[in-house]
């Protein structure tokens, strides 16, 4: 196929943004990111590009006007809902009605938001029980990726975009209003299924307002319990998730974020956390793994299994977030997983991302920010070498996408397999940090000195295909969920015979140079950190407050000169 100049106009460079970008190069397109600041300098910047095409992948501001009025390129906006659907709360809705199929549509930018002629659309089962980041990480993310494929192979084909015909009993979609906190509301008198649809269709932004505790917060992250209780009243906490009766069960909340005082800036916290001394008379439930290694509660965020000589550790970060806590739970997990007779240990993760690394929230929402990145850090080193030191052969199985704390932390396995279309991103610098995780010692054993220093220094996401070209991924299994879990429990069975070499690797561990790198690495996070040298301090905040870039990376901007008509 003919390379196309083709530039991703963004609201941020997200992971659907990153995949997009990651399979457009894979197949042999010169994509450049231009990420929305304001109308004028997102014009100067894609006239200037001269595309032939322009994609918007995940755009929430109005496309300007003389960029699809007047260039003579499309502008294709990927708006995930069916073919007619409308309006920028389409996820939400379809949660929250319920809807057995939805899908995405690309469709050419016009006057009106979401209204243009279609280029191409893709349907999907809706999961029940999804919610709403899981919802776009996934079977959105996998159609809008189909849709971009075939809006290339149609414009090369010089196709022509359709209109949508409303009177055609086909399409479904109409216009949709935004959704706002009167539509989510709940009683905590009903029941405990229809609460938690209204919080799924909100997980990730905007939550949902509800009165928790004497306050009222933002709810996120719901997780179905059997326990009853009096309505609205806090049964349990375990974790970081606090348990709260419904009309006839209850909910695990896991995140919250405070309703700000006018004026204020408030953000996600872990459930526990934010509500703090206002459970203090609340039970708290221990379920430990290594007390209750196959308990059928409903919610375990760390649990672990034995299929044949196979030990499989699952666990669940919110976002893909470790903080403190989280990675001291962790060590206890592996460090008992660790003494069990298997031949083989599963480290993988469940839903949603792979790991990020540390707590941003946790650590912005910290009295000393520093002092607390510091203590994430050490405490992520500390699971990084219990994996790294296991007596079992150990596979990493990222099911999710990985910033580079989940990166390396799945480099200290022997063996990685990776679940296919997911985005890993091997670098600190752009959070203004050197690194750790042991990345010295393991990125370079996968890759060599010069790759891991180029991936380190380019700041790029590279894709599933990418890292195992490189040496950073041993296979790649399926798509589905489902039947990639499946895959990794029947890989991770053969590991020691289908990677031969990876196992007598173990035994050429030196710990000393293990320790070396860990105090080098520290030694330079000290001074991001504490010290602060490269702005972590203020990175972090923009990334918890949701900032707006100021302008594209010029890493992201494809030079064209030399490839321009």
């Amino acid at each position: 196929m003919q390379a196309l100049r083709i530039v991703l106009l963004s609201t941020a460079f997200n992971g659907l943004t990153q995949r997009a970008w990651l399979e457009l190069r894979e197949s042999g397109h010169k994509p450049s990111v231009v990420l929305f600041t304001d109308a004028d300098e997102v014009a100067r910047q894609v006239r200037e590009a001269r595309p032939q095409l322009v994609i918007c992948p995940f755009l929430k501001d109005r496309v300007p006007a003389e960029l699809w009025r007047d260039s003579p390129f499309p502008v294709v906006i990927v708006h995930p809902g069916i073919v007619g659907d409308r309006g920028a709360s389409a996820l939400d809705w379809a949660i929250m009605k319920g809807e057995k199929r939805w899908g995405v549509t690309a469709l050419q930018a016009v006057e009106e938001m979401d209204a243009g002629p279609v280029w191409s659309s893709r349907e999907f089962d809706l999961p029940p029980g999804i919610r709403k980041s899981e919802l776009y990480n996934g079977p959105v993310s996998d159609a809008a990726m189909y849709c971009i494929r075939d809006v290339v192979e149609k414009f090369v084909g010089g196709y022509q975009p359709q209109a949508v015909d409303y009177a055609d009993p086909q399409v479904a979609g109409r216009l949709q209003p935004n959704m706002k906190q009167a539509d989510r509301a709940f009683d905590w008198r009903q029941p405990a299924g229809e609460i938690k649809r209204r919080i799924d269709a909100a997980d990730g932004q905007p939550g949902v307002l509800a009165d928790l505790a004497g306050g009222r917060y933002f709810l996120c992250d719901a997780h179905l319990d059997h326990r009853t209780g009096e309505p609205g009243r806090i049964l349990a906490v375990h974790d970081d998730a606090v348990l709260v009766a419904c009309g006839d069960a209850s909910l695990w909340i896991g995140s919250v974020r405070r309703q700000p005082a006018p004026g204020e800036e408030t953000f996600k916290r872990p459930a526990r956390h934010e509500l703090g001394r206002l459970l203090d008379a609340a039970p708290r439930l221990e379920w430990a793994v290594d007390t209750h290694p196959h308990c059928e509660e409903s919610y375990q965020p760390i649990r672990y299994r034995e299929v044949g000589r196979v030990g499989e550790l699952t666990f669940e970060l919110y976002n893909g977030a470790l903080s403190t806590e989280h990675c001291q739970r962790l060590v206890r997990a592996l460090q008992w997983a660790k003494r069990q007779d298997t031949r083989v240990l599963l480290i993988r993760s469940g839903r949603g991302s792979f790991c990020n690394g540390v707590h941003l929230n946790v650590i912005q929402a910290a009295e000393r920010p520093g002092e607390e990145a510091w203590r994430n850090i050490q405490a992520i080193d500390d699971v990084c070498l219990e994996i790294l030191t296991a007596p079992q052969l150990t596979v990493a199985g990222v099911a999710g996408n990985a910033g580079a704390g989940g990166v390396m932390m799945a480099l200290a396995a022997d063996v990685v397999l990776a679940r296919q279309g997911v985005v890993l991103n091997p670098h600190y610098a752009t959070m203004g940090l050197y690194g750790s995780e042991y990345w010295t010692y393991t990125l370079p054993r996968a890759v060599g000195g010069e790759t891991a220093a180029r991936l380190s220094g380019d700041c790029l996401p590279i894709g599933a295909r990418q890292a195992w070209r490189l040496g950073m991924v041993q296979d790649i299994g399926p798509r589905d969920p489902e039947t990639f879990g499946s895959w990794l429990l029947s890989m991770a069975g053969a590991a020691e015979r289908n990677w031969p070499e990876l196992a007598r690797r173990k035994q050429e561990l030196d710990p000393a140079r293990l320790q070396l790198c860990r105090r080098a690495e520290l030694d330079e996070m000290r001074q991001d950190m504490l010290e602060n040298r490269r702005g972590f301090a203020e990175r972090c905040q923009g990334f918890v407050l949701k900032r707006r870039a100021c302008r594209t990376p010029e890493r992201l901007v494809e030079d064209w000169a030399r490839v321009a008509d």
